[in-house]
Order: C-alpha cells, then structure tokens, then sequence
C-alpha cells in the first residue's frame, strides 16, 4: 500500500513537476479591496465584469463541509471530463504511458487516452457484470499509471464489492480513480472517507445526476492534497465562471430538496423495473444503483428505432461489449416513465 505522496511526485511527468503555471491577478492577491486595477477587466456590467476566484474557495469549503473532506482535497472542473483529461496530462507521457479500465464503462475514459496518445487497456467485466480485480491488475505493468473504474457503473448500473476496490487502490502502482457519478443513488458508502488512508486514489463526483445540474457542467475531483496541486497546476486559470460557482452555492443550500429527488427517482426506478421485466420481450432487467436501469431485449435496435419514432429518445448500447440487445432507460419523472411504458406496451401489441 502507497503511504505517502513521493511515489505521486514520481509518478508525475517531468515537465508537470517542474511547470510554473501562470498566475493570475487573483492568484497573487488575497482579502478585500474597494478599488480593482490590476486585472484589466472592465468597470463596468458588476459582476461579470470581474474574474472569478481561480481555485474556488468559497464553493470548495462548502463542499468540504458537506461531504466531509478537507478544501484542499477538490479539484472544480468543467464536468467530471476535465477531471479525467487533466488527470493523462499530469500522469501519462504521450506514446510511453497506459491506462487500464474496466469494459463495458463510460466512453470519456477512452477518448480522453486517445486525445492524448496514450494506450488505453481495457479489461471486460464478467457476463455478469462482475468486477475482475486480477485481471485488472495483470493487465497492468510498468508503465501504467491510470486505473479507471466507475462505480456504479455506466452502462450496467451496478455497484462494484468495496473489497475488490479497496484491492485495486492498494495494489495498483499508480493513480486509481473510482468514478462515483451515480453514487447518490446507490446503497454503497462513497469512498470520500478512505482518501486519507490511499494517497494514489481519486474520486469522481458530479453535479450533473443527483443534483440536476447536467447543463451546468460541474464536475468534482476528490484526491490527495498532492494529486490536487498538480490539477491547480495544469488547469485553465479561470475554468469554473462566477455564474457557476454562484449556481454550486446556491444548490448547496438545496441539499434537503437534492435528497427528495433521489428518494422518488429510487422509488419510481423500483415501480418501472418491475413493469418493464413483465413485458414478453424483455429477457432481463439488471439491477441497478443508479438513476438508469439496463435491460436485455428482443432486437433492442428494432425497438430503439420505434421508440424514437414515438418521440422516445433511450439509449442503445447493443453495440458495446457484453450488452448486445440492451437498452439503457434513464429513470425520469413517473409521468415520463408511465408514458414510455404506455408506449412499450403498444409497441407489443403491434408487433
């Protein structure tokens, strides 16, 4: 198990460790003023006329408070994808450096590998989904510095054992990163609690599920202090707006409200299984701890094509690996659900 942050430094890029980023007007002054001249920024249009806080303090502490971590342990981006791209910037050496993910998962860990030249290994889950922690690692070697695994996962919605997890951040000799978007809704404890204990390990979180804040484009980066350095290092000076981060505040304060919304998505994803696993053409419908369910259809593309013919947009996932004929629903409000399902049913009927 990694104990302290010299094997992160080591792990790092060389240029990454040895950059000096550029500082900002707002980087070099800290407190209050009554008079704002150093940032060239228009007098006018108060407050958009005035940079944002670089690093967020005001959003971070919050946050901290709230998900029980520290401030200096989170990185802001835009969407959990600038997260993910910045963590290859900072890690992976373009044409020597791997990474290494479970398959089938979400796509922008792949894109992002491939953006910046770095080999990408996938691994498959078992045909039931199951988490191969062995296979994982043994497809690891020397130059692998990136573990991604989401949990729960997209597209199978199933949460992975904690055992298995906690294996890969012990045992991988490089940067583990546990991609929690769909956290909220599942049973499993978030790994924020453990950050303290695996420095190599990032967590993942989101605005864009739970909080109902997808347009927004906030994403969370939960990691060591060190690790979290190095993304103040390489991100964009001001790369979360002040509306933003006035927005992130605002929905802070709405968290009683943000629970609500779980507990009816849970309970109408409960109600919608059930129906959908009736219906004659449905082979399986996959438990989940998300705010989606996977199910494994007659010629899911058949019945894609019809749905968005209804005016029903789902997502077909027939061409990924492991999910041949499979449809991914995302749980939406129960008249949404009930007009699907109305639709599903009319479709068997006609067919």
């Amino acid at each position: 198990m990694i104990q302290s942050s010299e094997p992160i430094d080591r792990w790092v890029r060389p240029n990454i460790r040895q950059l000096r980023p550029y500082s900002s007007a707002r980087n070099e002054f800290s407190g209050e003023a009554s008079v704002w001249l150093d940032a060239n920024e228009s007098p006018f249009n108060e407050p958009y006329n005035r940079y944002p806080d670089p690093l967020q303090w005001g959003v971070k502490q919050r946050l901290a408070e709230q998900r029980g971590v520290r401030p200096e342990q989170i990185f802001l981006g835009v969407g959990s994808d600038e997260a993910i791209d910045l963590l290859y910037r900072i890690f992976c050496e373009p044409g020597r450096h791997n990474a290494v993910a479970i398959t089938p998962t979400y796509g922008m860990y792949r894109v992002c590998a491939d953006i910046n030249g770095v080999e990408y290994r996938e691994v498959p889950l078992s045909n039931d989904f199951a988490l191969r922690a062995d296979a994982l690692l043994a497809a690891a070697d020397a130059d692998s510095r990136l573990l991604f695994v989401c949990s729960p996962n997209n597209p199978t919605g199933n949460a992975f054992p904690a055992a298995e997890l906690e294996r890969l951040v012990a045992d991988f000799e490089g940067i583990v990163v546990i991609d929690e978007a769909y956290i909220d809704f599942s049973s499993q404890p978030s790994w924020l609690g453990r950050l303290d204990d695996f420095p190599n390990l990032v967590v993942l979180q989101t605005f864009s599920k739970a909080w109902g804040s997808a347009g927004v484009r906030l994403g969370m980066a939960f990691a060591s202090p060190t690790i979290i350095g190095y993304y103040n290092r390489v991100k964009y000076p001001y790369n979360i707006s002040e509306p933003v981060q006035r927005y992130a505040l605002a929905m802070l304060d709405r968290a009683d409200e943000v629970r609500r919304w779980v507990t009816d998505i849970l309970a109408e994803r409960s109600r919608f299984s059930a129906q959908l696993g009736a219906l004659p053409s449905v082979h399986r419908v996959y438990p989940s701890d998300a705010n989606f369910v996977l199910a494994r259809i007659d010629d899911a593309e058949r019945l894609y094509r019809w749905l968005v013919g209804e005016g029903i947009v789902v997502r077909n996932r027939s061409s990924v690996m492991l999910c041949g004929d499979c449809l991914r629903i995302t749980i939406g409000t129960a008249r949404e659900m009930d007009i699907l399902m109305e639709a599903l049913r009319r479709y068997h009927k006609t067919d």
